[in-house]
């Protein structure tokens, strides 16, 4: 793991403190059988206690676990090589491709991003709930989940949490083309946003299964970012995604060099990758693969191991540039899918293999990436975004991350008055 500090802190230290103002400073408290006990200890138990949130669809259970630690890159030194494999959409149906690729990541020391749709926690006959801008309730343009594979869904976002993969957002009912999101309004996005919440802090409610057990974060908190139904109405979502407290945004098409903010936001794009066989480049996504080869999620079966070759091939020279050249993060994304045979799927999972485990590598969700980021020195990163894709530091890395003083006669002379 990359060594170091995290920088999101979660809020179990902070709560302690205010329980520690509360009460006093004294220095403990007798039990019945006499024994000394720790007023920190106590505290400490009581807040390994889960705390719920609003009607108990979420709770407060203390930091995130399993999650790399943080550190500023010393002079020198080579940056890691970080990917990211992201999910939009994300929910367990029948083909239960969440908790498949969960034991995935767990296999080869992988976080992810799960792009989950507000959606897929509401019952169908509750849809009316939601109020798509410029529809009519209930109108979705992805459908609802059956009661069974809501439950399912559930329980795979507890795990990934605890696993340390993170919980992002696809909003809500996937509205692409000339009158989809590309049309919505910055206001019409911070609704959107608010409504992708409250599904996911609300299924109790929108349910009725007060038993179940609650998801283990406060999303107000965790959701830190998300992707656009098919890459479209970034512009004003920018606006309302960061009123809403987000960190980055991976909605928009990019290449692979070190990011930047924008609007206040990381922009993590998806990235073009080569297309083996191809003259053209495209996006390190799936469904962007499927397009330029059968152009349909049935397409001739014969073709199947070609094409599967050629995504996995693709991602892996994608890679292999960032990895040898300028260590640029790399992204991509996915659905949970069965097109054309599974050959997507099959091929992500062959490259989550291929790469997860070689030295230097950090297979990461998003949101740590972004705290990876946020530890670094700005100039660093100004630097880093100075090479192009695939392009090595020429004097080495040691010499590239090695800042260098001004010489003598370049000092900085005072002004004559």
């Amino acid at each position: 793991m990359v060594a170091g500090l995290r920088v999101r802190c979660g809020g179990a230290a902070a709560m302690m403190a205010m329980t520690v103002l509360a009460t006093g400073c004294g220095s403990g408290t007798v039990g019945k059988d006499g024994g000394g006990v720790s007023r920190m200890d106590a505290q400490a138990k009581e807040q390994s206690l889960p705390r719920m949130i609003g009607d108990g669809s979420t709770s407060f259970t203390g930091r995130q676990p399993n999650q790399p630690e943080v550190a500023r890159l010393k002079p020198g030194e080579r940056p890691p090589q970080f990917v990211v494999f992201s999910w939009d959409g994300a929910g367990e149906d029948g083909k239960k491709l969440f908790s498949h690729f969960r034991e995935v990541a767990k296999k080869h020391d992988a976080h992810m991003t799960y792009f989950l749709s507000g959606i897929y926690l509401l019952p169908e006959d509750e849809r009316a709930r939601y109020r798509p801008p410029g529809r009519s309730p209930g109108a979705s343009d992805i459908g609802y989940l059956k009661d069974e594979n809501i439950r399912a869904t559930l329980e795979q976002v507890r795990g990934a949490w605890r696993d340390g993969s993170e919980i992002g957002t696809h909003f809500n009912g996937h509205f692409c083309g000339p009158t989809g999101v590309d049309t919505w309004s910055a206001a019409d996005w911070k609704s959107e946003i608010e409504q992708a919440k409250w599904f996911v802090q609300n299924w109790k409610t929108t349910t009725g299964w007060n038993g179940e057990q609650a998801l283990p974060f406060d999303y107000e908190k965790e959701l830190i970012g998300g992707r656009t139904p098919c890459l479209e109405g970034r512009e004003n979502l920018l606006e309302a995604a960061r009123e809403a407290g987000f960190r980055y945004d991976s909605s928009g098409i990019g290449r692979q060099v070190w990011p930047g903010r924008e609007e206040g936001l990381w922009n993590l794009p998806l990235q073009l990758v080569p297309m083996p066989g191809r003259s053209f480049e495209t996006l390190s996504m799936d469904y962007n693969f499927m397009v330029n080869q059968s152009g349909t999620v049935n397409g001739d079966p014969a073709k199947r191991p070609h094409w599967e070759q050629q995504m996995r091939e693709g991602l892996l020279q994608g890679f292999e540039r960032a990895y040898q050249g300028n260590r640029a993060p790399l992204i991509i994304g996915n659905h949970f899918n069965s097109w054309n045979g599974g050959i997507y799927m099959d091929a992500v999972e062959d490259v989550i293999a291929s790469v997860c485990g070689r030295d230097e590598v950090r297979c990461v969700s998003f949101e740590q990436l972004v705290d990876w980021l946020d530890a670094q020195d700005p100039a660093v990163l100004e630097q880093l975004r100075t090479l192009g894709v695939g392009e090595k530091p020429a004097r080495g890395w040691r010499d590239f991350m090695t800042p260098t003083a001004a010489p003598a006669g370049d000092a900085a002379q005072p002004r004559e008055s």
